[in-house]
């Protein structure tokens, strides 16, 4: 029976830091809940663009909870998220040889849910908020680069996706007011 699963290459590295996984698949993601949430549900497993992807499920996520949850409980869930993340991809990091791994995406999932809480309402915020927050995360500008290259544990890869969701945030209220003027 052939599998459509990458094989997993588990072996010990030579930092002593646990386990180092040359390529990740569903099997490790569902190894520990901490590589499950880092790898946000297994969406950081994708072959193409996987931080966009982590980016892209916040969406959906975001309209189910809000649905749901009223403003303030939806904001105190986002926090838990945000420092459940810190725990798990500093696990995942650690289990893969890797802090920042491609794969790890919820550090991205968690920093734009943010972003869309406090984005206006409406389809076209949502998609400028999401084309500026996925600019920033990819090119980093200072300070995010800054933190992105000094803090290498679960709150440097939380940190610097939420400091890109400021600076999303900020775009978005200046570009907000100057529309409103």
């Amino acid at each position: 029976m052939t599998t459509l699963l990458p094989k997993t290459d588990y072996h010990s590295n030579n930092k002593g830091s646990g386990l180092s996984v040359s390529q990740p698949d569903i099997v490790f993601v569902c190894k520990h809940p901490a590589y499950f949430i880092a790898f946000s549900g297994g969406f950081g497993l994708s072959a193409k663009a996987p931080g966009t992807v982590g980016t892209l499920i916040a969406f959906p996520l975001f309209w189910v909870l809000d649905h749901y949850l009223d403003p303030i409980h939806l904001l105190l869930l986002i926090d838990i998220f945000f420092i459940l993340g810190i725990w798990a991809c500093g696990v995942t990091g650690k289990a893969l040889g890797e802090s920042d791994h491609g794969g790890i995406v919820w550090d991205e999932t968690v920093a734009f849910l943010l972003v869309l809480y406090f984005t206006p309402a409406g389809w076209f915020w949502q998609l400028v908020a999401f084309f500026l927050f996925r600019l920033f995360d990819i090119i980093k500008p200072q300070p995010i680069r800054y933190y992105d290259q000094r803090l290498k544990n679960g709150f440097g890869v939380m940190f610097d996706d939420l400091i890109a969701a400021f600076f999303t945030l900020l775009c978005l209220s200046g570009w907000k007011a100057w529309v409103l003027l």
